[in-house]
């Protein structure tokens, strides 16, 4: 059976300096930080050393064929220097969007955030489904339906599909048998990350979680290869 894999990355820092929960909202384009780690993912998948390479590592350029993203311009940027590096045109699929969340446009939190006013509370009563925003399950299965096109489209290669964290990560889950609810602070999916799933013909049979660009995330050593 042909072996495929298909790499859900999400996309790099964006530039947010009033720590709005933008969503879907348009207009919110990677900071420079975050346009250095979308160019770092394309030298890590097209085999180049870049500065996050650990020493005495020989990086293996990957069998992409094709690279999607969500139409939201942080995912457009982070896609376009990886179909560049491997000569291909970038491709866009509507089911790879941000969660639809009622928070958005706002900011988030007990202090000055959304949370302090009683309005906003009955947005919060249901986690599991979540009430505040699009259900867990209909995520599960626009980003499912999009990856299983990905995987026919690459048959037997690669294919990188830049995404939100809440979608990678509820889809991540979906693939592990893990409950839909979880603790947000606890996800395993930082910024630029890459989960790859690997697919024996139709049939899942496993995936990898990787940080090509860990020395740039917040608060990280800029020791590379940390």
């Amino acid at each position: 059976m042909p072996q495929t894999t298909v790499h859900l990355m999400r996309h790099g820092e964006v530039h947010n300096p009033e720590g709005i929960l933008y969503g879907r909202l348009p207009g919110y384009h990677l900071s420079e930080r975050g346009h250095e780690m979308a160019a770092r993912v394309a030298k890590h998948f097209a085999g180049e050393v870049s500065e996050s390479t650990p020493a005495g590592v020989t990086p293996v350029r990957r069998d992409i064929t094709h690279v999607i993203a969500s139409p939201l311009q942080r995912a457009q940027e982070t896609a376009t220097p990886i179909a560049a590096a491997f000569g291909l045109e970038l491709g866009t699929d509507e089911r790879l969007i941000e969660a639809e969340n009622y928070f958005e446009g706002k900011t988030f939190g007990v202090g000055d955030g959304s949370l302090r006013h009683p309005r906003h509370w009955p947005r919060l009563v249901n986690p599991w489904r979540p009430s505040w925003g699009e259900p867990y399950k209909k995520q599960v299965e626009r980003m499912r339906a999009a990856i299983e096109d990905a995987r026919k489209l690459a048959e037997g290669h690669e294919v990188v599909l830049v995404s939100h964290q809440l979608p990678v990560w509820i889809t991540r889950s979906s693939y592990e048998g893990r409950p839909y609810f979880h603790d947000p602070r606890k996800r395993e999916c930082s910024l630029a990350s890459v989960t790859s799933l690997h697919f024996d013909g139709d049939r899942f049979v496993g995936l990898e979680y990787s940080e090509p660009v860990a020395d740039l995330l917040p608060g990280a050593s800029k020791v590379a290869g940390a």
